[in-house]
């Protein structure tokens, strides 16, 4: 035999995936690790059944290949919060290779609560000394040595956001989960009370029950049986049966009924005990620059001050660095694109109909989308850098006062100002609320927000109605929608969401300034959500909406379209609010998929189109207009930043393109029934973007569905008050 072939013969097969569930507390800094060890190679979904996001990334580390999942952060795996149910269900059922624990170093007796519980399930597990360097540059001293071998773990210090460390740390996973065996975590002594009747259920559990020996971690089951955790005792079927009640007779005559809280006292005790052991700080009496800072942003009387100056600050540089690109994206699927299309379209001698379908119905509706890309990831990066400075936990909780009026707290603010941009982001941050709830109640709330869509309308109104008091009006809307927020968060928290005000409790991190990796790679992440998903819906809106205005085919009367028939049909529903034409009816009916598309479809309806057409620019001239535009819109940005008045891309200019048409607008509208129509275009119904936000985070169209219905009734009713209430005063018709 060959020496080749004898090493084919021996050659072991291939090694199995590693799987590492990756857990720890919020703010340890545990998603930067992952991306760390993973950068881009994160899949995200939802855990399945609920709409908490799940991340997972598969990588190859020293010929092995290992699958890393992201459990949600938590502080403990009691069963009180979806994630920790989701983080206890996946450890306790899938049962992964290692566990990957990620703590911070610099809130160590805090996160060992965690570590503790996890060593319960006897899994195999290896810790991640996090925030190492922060820890170091307080002076304190930590032995990891001693936590090894105290623990019966591997722990490895590591600093993430330089990724300092996640070599030896992934070397450690690897020797972790080859060997499970020679390092399972030591057990921890809760005291002889405890562990007499920790060991008798187990006995008790064996003999009555082995199959479920075989389903749970043997010491793990025994101990929430003690404490009666709800979840286990509907799974197992155990309740506080005989053997169950000997065993805590004792625990309950010597220490009271309440057997969680001493479970809890004794796994405090060890996360207490070992900090006191392995961590020496040095004493100083120097107050730390988070409890300098704080002592500012969250007083009494400065903390809403400041909050709204820094919401302002984000909500200018949001839209002041991507307006200008906004409009060269805008300028390039209209101009260059259409036109090299058109020609292509005319080189193949294609129908005139495909060619108008491929020009105003696809490019259109794709331009349409990506015309919000610069918005929605110039607002997901600075979401994300106040994320992961530490602000952002501030500004929930010095609004929480101002936000328990509509049965909420302070961390629903931050999705309904971000409403004030773009819905679409606004319905993706709910994710950071953690009361299922809370996030519902809240996104229903944020269609009500005056996002930068609505705002060609209420322009265009208002130069032709309310010159004189344009801004005046525009403010106007503004609050109505947030009046009525409130006034609809009332109702439903006493109707639909019943229950008792929820409790705020959160941690504030210390501020940090995040890695510029770190915040591209979750800007990304929250802004690819908007690409992906929502641009699919749009642009098939998009193109149902030029068959509905081009067919029958040739027609030339838009009267006489799908859409004109359509509009004919809905408009008497209006004639109480003072806008009963089809074309008003028309506009708001393709206003769904985008708000400015009102403005557009009124310019197609009411606009005469020129029959001398201009030969568009040559080939050599249009692409050297693209780079120009985009230079110019990279200054222009810039500009906008250091501007110090006002937000220079929300200016109301006089746009030529409607002078055409603007005759026939104020024949057929009066200021009264211009304000009822701006009314209705604020409340009436989110657009397909939001569409699809609502139905990507939920997983279902039910509370889209919930916030168009209402919508819809409180646009007609609110634009009814308006015109018939301003004709009862006297106000005009």
């Amino acid at each position: 035999m060959s020496p080749q072939a004898a090493v084919k013969l021996t050659q072991p097969e291939p090694a199995k995936v590693l799987t590492v569930a990756v857990a720890g507390n919020p703010n340890s800094g545990k998603s930067t690790l992952i991306n760390g060890l993973a950068g881009t190679r994160l899949q995200v979904g939802n855990w399945p059944g609920v709409t908490v996001e799940k991340k997972e990334a598969a990588l190859e580390f020293q010929g092995r290949r290992v699958r890393l999942v992201d459990l949600p952060g938590t502080y403990s795996l009691s069963p009180y919060s979806q994630e920790e149910i989701i983080a206890r269900d996946y450890l306790v059922q899938e049962r992964p290779d290692v566990i990957l624990n990620v703590v911070d170093a610099t809130n160590l007796e805090r996160n060992l609560y965690l570590t503790v519980q996890m060593l319960e399930l006897g899994l195999p597990v290896v810790m991640a000394l996090n925030i190492y360097d922060e820890a170091r540059n307080k002076g304190w001293e930590i032995n990891p040595a001693l936590m090894e071998e105290t623990l019966g773990i591997k722990v490895i210090p590591t600093v993430a956001t330089k990724k300092e460390g996640l070599t030896a740390l992934m070397e450690a996973v690897l020797e972790v989960g080859d060997n499970p065996e020679a390092h399972a975590p030591r057990p921890l002594n809760y005291g002889q009370d405890l562990e007499a009747a920790v060991g008798e259920v187990d006995k008790e559990i064996r003999r009555h029950s082995p199959a479920l020996v075989e389903r749970y971690p043997a010491r793990w089951l025994a101990l929430k049986l003690l404490e009666a955790d709800p979840l286990v005792v509907e799974e197992t079927g155990l309740g506080t049966g005989s053997f169950i009640s000997r065993a805590t007779k004792h625990l309950k005559m010597a220490h009271g009924d309440d057997i969680e809280s001493l479970l809890g006292d004794a796994r405090y005790a060890q996360a207490s005990g070992l900090t006191r052991e392995v961590l020496k700080k040095k004493t100083t009496t120097k107050r730390e620059l988070t409890e300098k800072i704080d002592r500012i942003v969250l007083h009494r009387f400065l903390g809403i001050p400041i909050f709204l100056a820094a919401m302002w600050l984000m909500f200018k540089l949001t839209f002041d660095i991507g307006n200008p690109f906004v409009d060269w994206v805008e300028g390039v699927f209209s101009g260059p694109l259409t036109h090299w299309t058109k020609a292509l379209f005319t080189l193949i001698a294609a129908p005139a109909w495909l060619g108008s379908l491929a020009t105003e119905g696809v490019i259109g509706g794709v331009g349409t989308v990506l015309t919000f890309v610069p918005l929605i990831f110039a607002m997901m990066f600075f979401i994300t850098f106040l994320e992961g400075s530490g602000y952002m936990a501030r500004a929930a909780f010095v609004m929480d006062r101002v936000m328990h009026a509509m049965g909420l707290h302070g961390k629903s603010f931050i999705p309904l100002l971000l409403g004030f941009g773009c819905n679409v982001p606004a319905i993706y941050a709910t994710r950071t609320l953690e009361n299922p709830k809370d996030k519902i109640l809240t996104a229903l709330l944020i269609p009500l927000m005056s996002c930068g869509a609505k705002l060609p309308v209420y322009a265009l109104f208002t130069g032709l109605f309310f010159a004189a008091n344009a801004v005046l009006v525009i403010w106007s809307m503004y609050v109505l929608g947030i009046v009525l927020a409130m006034v609809m968060g009332i109702i439903f928290k006493r109707t639909l969401f019943r229950g008792e005000n929820p409790l705020f409790i959160m941690e504030l991190p210390p501020y940090r300034l995040p890695g510029l990796k770190s915040l591209m790679i979750h800007t990304w992440e929250k802004g690819k959500h908007f690409l992906i998903k929502a641009g699919t819906y749009i642009l098939a809106v998009s193109v149902l909406m030029w068959f509905l205005l081009n067919l029958p085919w040739g027609v030339e009367n838009k009267k006489d379209s799908v859409l004109g028939h359509i509009g004919q049909a809905v408009a008497p529903i209006f004639q109480p609010l003072g806008f009963n034409q089809w074309q008003a009816a028309s506009s708001l009916l393709t206003g769904f998929i985008a708000k400015e598309i009102v403005v557009t479809t009124m310019g197609q309806i009411y606009g005469q189109e020129d029959e001398k057409k201009a030969e568009p620019p040559a080939l050599g001239e249009e692409v050297m207009g693209i780079g120009l535009s985009f230079g110019k819109a990279v200054v222009d940005a810039g500009r906008n930043v250091v501007s110090t008045f006002g937000v220079a891309t929300l200016s109301i200019e006089d746009d030529e393109k409607t002078s055409s048409w603007r005759g026939a607008l104020q024949t057929q509208f009066s200021p009264l029934s211009a304000l009822a129509f701006m009314a209705f275009t604020l409340l009436y119904m989110p657009c397909v973007v939001t569409a699809a936000a609502f139905k990507h985070e939920f997983g279902t169209w039910k509370w889209f569905g919930v916030a168009t219905g209402y919508g819809l009734i409180l646009a007609w009713l609110v634009a009814l008050v308006i015109y018939q209430g301003g004709r009862l005063l006297g106000l005009g018709g």
